[in-house]
């Protein structure tokens, strides 16, 4: 079956901007998922199909069946195959084993986690139990409530408990996936140099590029900045999107607490530091609002929140923090280059990956120079001094 052929219908999904796009991939519909599901045996027959997913890297829906509502979601087999799914369901079970709420993959007749057929890739997922508060939420958008941060950091503080333990390898290169095996190294330069060689399309993107020089401009002064911190990284599989849109809480209001962990599509064996930088960058700055020239853009208020709620479960020191604040103007770099592999060699959008290196992989890090992200890292600072006199 050519399965190009028999998914034409496109919904509205975010895009890399403020305003909704049509999807790059089709939208599941109720034949494809009905043919899915004779796979998964006890799910039972689909009824209707509920909602399509607004998330851009791939294509999702909720089916309600004769057991219940599921998620069905399908990826392109260049984005993920069943080998590189079955890396992400292999931490979560770890995770689950361990008390996080996390939802799991359900099994096919053969006992896989993920399906293949032609050219996609599908996992099917019961409807985890919580309430999806930020559904239509952006990435890169804040919490609504210093509550919300809160329990985000202590839920962050509780994954990075339940992950100790897990010693599989760091994910072999593929597009899509938040690692950090460049700035974490005494000298960047050569692993940026190989993780540009193990990704052909990056480096037919950089070909007319003087990437060299312009990695020199932006991004090894903050590195230089990082190097006395680079022992406090101390490996550690993680979730790497830690956004409120990737959590289920325990209601519809303010004061919501965290009850269901999703979205397990960008780990990988990085660092709790890391995966905690992830996590401000995610929630706390607005970077969607910057070409509408917002004059504030930082949160202070949900990272201290969300800090605080981490340090709870897992107290940070002084110098923790600092390294935290070094690593941020860094922290998206990797995934950058992961989203112009994407771009560039997967759904072949010239805007989109420019968007990733020019305003994401160099110009995340520049805009830590400007007044809001000096206000950012200086907040930062004064949470170190304040930790030291305790």
């Amino acid at each position: 079956m050519d399965a190009a052929s028999h998914h034409l219908t496109r919904v509205i999904s975010h895009g890399m901007g403020v305003e909704p796009v049509i999807s790059d991939w089709p939208a599941l519909t109720s034949a494809e998922v009905a043919r899915v599901l004779r796979h998964y045996p006890g799910v039972g027959q689909p009824l209707r199909l509920e909602w399509h997913s607004p998330r851009p890297f791939s294509a999702a829906c909720v089916m309600q069946t004769e057991s219940g509502p599921i998620i069905v979601k399908r990826h392109h087999a260049r984005v993920r195959d069943v080998t590189a799914l079955a890396e992400e369901h292999r931490f979560v079970a770890h995770l689950k084993a361990r008390g996080l709420p996390v939802s799991s993959a359900l099994t096919t007749t053969d006992g896989a986690t993920a399906l293949a057929d032609d050219y996609w890739t599908y996992e099917v997922f019961p409807l985890a139990p919580g309430v999806d508060l930020y559904r239509e939420a952006m990435s890169w958008t804040p919490f609504t409530s210093c509550t919300h941060a809160h329990s985000a950091g202590q839920m962050l503080a509780r994954l990075h408990q339940a992950s100790a333990g897990y010693d599989a390898p760091a994910r072999p290169a593929r597009p899509l996936v938040s690692s950090f095996t460049i700035f974490s190294q005494e000298d960047p330069v050569r692993p940026l140099q190989h993780y540009i060689e193990q990704r052909p399309a990056i480096a037919e993107y950089l070909e007319n590029r003087p990437w060299r020089g312009e990695v020199a401009q932006h991004l090894l002064p903050w590195h230089a900045a990082l190097k006395p911190y680079l022992d406090e990284f101390v490996p550690l599989w993680t979730h790497n999107d830690w956004h409120a849109s990737n959590l289920l809480w325990t209601d519809a209001t303010d004061q919501a607490r965290v009850q269901t962990v999703l979205d397990f599509g960008l780990c990988d064996r990085t660092c709790a530091l890391h995966d905690l930088a992830t996590a401000i960058e995610r929630n706390i700055v607005e970077w969607l609002a910057i070409p509408q020239r917002a004059v504030q853009l930082v949160h202070l208020d949900l990272l201290d929140a969300m800090l605080d709620g981490y340090a709870a479960t897992l107290p940070l020191s002084a110098r923790q923090v600092r390294a935290l604040a070094a690593l941020l103007p860094l922290v998206h770099a990797e995934f950058a280059l992961a989203e112009l592999d994407y771009f560039h060699g997967v759904t072949q959008s010239p805007q989109n990956a420019s968007l990733a290196y020019d305003t994401y992989f160099l110009g995340h890090a520049d805009w830590f120079h400007s007044n809001e992200g000096q206000r950012l890292l200086s907040h930062l600072e004064q949470r170190a001094q304040g930790l030291a006199k305790t």
